[in-house]
């Protein structure tokens, strides 16, 4: 079946609305990646090292060996008296001593670990800042199930943009001297720096 001129307009504008805030967010984190190290870190480091009650204790004592989601009184005990939170689904390895769990997400580190015979809880996250966040769902690092489904989204509606803007292109370039050459000219340039300087 043949598109009529109007469809691939239609295509191509759309696709081009829903890749517009995608394609501004990789191209921006694009530079902001190419340029990561000139970018001073901005990295806050949240510690926490405290004496757990023996109840809590008590409660990790009862828990099969293995994995297991952190217990609810843990979560609640650093939130009350630390303002720290902790992820209830989280899921960490308990061996009848010392439990330990971490949960990476965009831009930032965290991990807990007790230890029963010490009745001690260790907290520790790092948060990189704003830009590291961004830079992290560039490149779908640590950000769940929907976001890297959204990125093979954006990517196959970009494809669609860039077919149907090659066949707008090819419909206008008899009246339009200067397409080809503009359109070659940006399919050699990465080609010949690939081949040129990069090694």
């Amino acid at each position: 079946m043949r598109f009529s001129l109007g469809s691939i307009r239609q295509w191509h504008w759309i696709s081009g609305a829903w890749c517009l805030v995608g394609i501004l967010l990789f191209s921006l984190t694009g530079i902001t990646l190419n340029h990561a190290a000139d970018i001073p870190a901005n990295k806050k480091v949240t510690e926490i090292e405290a004496t757990l009650p023996a109840s809590i204790i008590d409660d990790f004592v009862a828990l099969p060996e293995g994995d297991a989601v952190v217990p609810d009184v843990l979560v609640d005990f650093v939130s009350d008296k630390y303002g720290v939170a902790i992820p209830i689904s989280v899921v960490g390895e308990w061996d009848g001593i010392e439990y330990y769990a971490s949960w990476p997400g965009p831009g930032t580190d965290s991990w807990v670990a007790v230890d029963s015979e010490l009745k001690m809880v260790t907290f520790e996250s790092v948060d990189r800042g704003w830009i590291s966040y961004f830079n992290d769902l560039h490149k779908g690092r640590n950000t769940g199930v929907v976001w890297p489904w959204f990125i093979d989204i954006f990517a196959v509606a970009c494809i669609i943009f860039s077919v149907t803007g090659l066949q707008l292109l090819m419909r206008h370039a008899p009246s339009r001297a200067s397409t080809w050459p503009v359109t070659v000219l940006g399919v050699l340039i990465p080609f010949v720096i690939l081949l040129l300087f990069v090694h």
